[in-house]
């Protein structure tokens, strides 16, 4: 378990939050990654789409692996113009963790969770490295990250 990993499990333990965190020895960084390394379908994962707004805040958009983010939903949701895609630099300076690792939790930021997310039982997110996955509820998700679930999808 490398610094990213352990400082994720470790905020999940200290958070008492219903997730489990799995560590692989191959890359989950793509949605595809991911789903071979649990066995899963593309659609039983979330990623987080880290976007930056006109303050410089951190907005954290999470869809179902196979869906896109609107950035203009997300602008009109948050009463603000698009925000921007961050830079891979930005992404671990306001996260704490790297491009490909980010969790959909444990840092702050403003959450935004598409609707479609919780039609799942469960769902697989970023475990901090893109060694790494957490499987967690919808509704523990939400409970973790006290996002505003709305339509953002493409």
């Amino acid at each position: 378990m490398n610094q990213y990993d352990r400082k994720l499990y470790d905020y999940i333990v200290q958070n008492n939050i219903k997730a489990e965190h799995l560590v692989f020895k191959k890359s989950c960084h793509s949605v595809q990654e991911a789903a071979d390394a649990v066995g899963a379908s593309p659609e039983d994962l979330v990623k987080n789409l880290c976007l930056i707004d006109d303050a410089g805040s951190l907005i954290v958009a999470i869809v179902k692996g196979e869906d896109r983010v609107s950035t203009k939903k997300a602008g009109h949701v948050l009463g603000t113009a698009p925000p921007r895609i961050a830079t891979v630099e930005e992404i671990l300076e306001k996260t704490g963790y790297p491009c490909g690792g980010v969790p959909s939790f444990s840092y702050s930021a403003k959450y935004l969770v598409d609707k479609r997310v919780m039609e799942k039982d469960f769902v697989y997110t970023g475990g901090g490295s893109e060694y790494s996955l957490v499987r967690i509820s919808p509704a523990e998700l939400v409970r973790a990250n006290s996002a505003q679930v709305v339509n953002i999808r493409k």
